[in-house]
């Protein structure tokens, strides 16, 4: 594309000074003549752009405007190259493109910064993936990409976190990738929803499309409806007594999601844990055993105490398994 070809012109000439059209137009596979075209096109946009004829001459950028394009700061270089998020722009098929993006960018920088490349790569990596994430393509995935591109209105079969599915007609606006999750930010009868995109069962993209709101905005959208969609989907609080070698263990299961009410004199913790469902919170009873006790609802101890009652029952039911030895043979024989 011609708007890619210009923005090459400028990095070469940032980055390797004054070159001849023929030097361009061999670095752009492309001919002389093509490459003065776009160069009067940049002069014509504002681009401080220039050309000599004659021996030694070629063409360059004034010195302020390249000034201006690189005059970035250490830290600003390092937060650029910092590595990370490959995953997920492959998912979008934009991995490639962010690899060579990122080439670009370097080989656009002064020598000066070049180090900090290097020195920035080896030292930081965010990986935004949660330790266990669902592998494999997402559901229906290029025909929601599909969607959200071409503003275009989709019918999905949804499965909510209790496991009932509903038809739904949707408008989806946008993408967000949270821990490694894909979700949509979708609007349905004048409202905006949030949908995980591994609940879809299935998917229809309708020929019809929507109007975009002006007003909406994705960022602010999201972070304004952050806490309401966490509470959302960890609506269930209970209470419990834990004893301090086991609070870690809590911790480390909902991060984020407890509270320490108290500490006791004893050590054991007083905590306020926020989780999806009540069939959760009894795991997390179960995982805990002797260093854990359900100080409210009682309706989780009620259900932890039949869930106790179905389970001993079951046990006691299942024969256990005795070996038949060999009697050893007679030392004589």
């Amino acid at each position: 594309m011609r708007a890619d070809r210009l923005l090459s012109i400028v990095m070469l000439l940032q980055t390797h000074g004054r070159m001849t059209t023929a030097q361009l137009a061999t670095a752009l596979e492309v001919s002389r003549r093509t490459v003065l075209r776009d160069i009067e096109a940049l002069s014509i946009a504002g681009v401080p752009i220039y050309a000599d004829g004659g021996h030694g001459g070629g063409v360059a950028l004034d010195e302020g405007y390249r000034t201006t394009l690189t005059g970035l700061q250490e830290s600003e270089v390092r937060a650029l190259f910092v590595t990370g998020g490959q995953q997920l722009l492959g998912q979008l098929g934009l991995g490639e493109a962010a690899e060579t993006m990122r080439l670009k960018l370097s080989a656009a920088l002064p020598a000066q910064h070049q180090a900090a490349i290097d020195h920035m790569r080896q030292r930081v990596y965010i990986d935004p993936l949660w330790w266990w994430h669902e592998d494999g393509e997402q559901p229906f995935w290029a025909e929601l990409q599909e969607a959200v591109y071409a503003d275009r209105c989709v019918r999905v079969a949804y499965e909510n976190y209790q496991g009932e599915t509903a038809q739904r007609t949707l408008e989806p606006y946008s993408l967000v990738a949270k821990s490694g999750a894909w979700y949509v930010v979708a609007r349905r009868d004048g409202t905006f929803k949030t949908y995980r995109a591994s609940r879809i069962r299935q998917l229809e993209l309708l020929d019809e499309q929507f109007a975009r709101d002006a007003a909406f905005d994705l960022v602010t959208y999201w972070h304004e409806h952050l806490a309401e969609f966490v509470s959302e989907f960890s609506h269930y609080v209970f209470t419990l007594r834990v004893h301090p070698d086991r609070v870690a263990f809590v911790r480390w299961l909902m991060p984020g999601r407890i509270q320490v009410l108290s500490t006791g004199d004893d050590g054991w913790e007083m905590l306020r844990c926020q989780i999806d469902s009540v069939e959760l919170a009894i795991m997390i009873v179960f995982g805990l055993g002797a260093d854990g006790e359900i100080v409210d609802p009682p309706e989780l101890k009620d259900a932890v105490l039949r869930a106790s009652e179905d389970m001993l029952a079951r046990l006691s039911q299942v024969r256990p398994i005795h070996t038949r030895h060999r009697p050893e043979a007679d030392a004589s024989g």
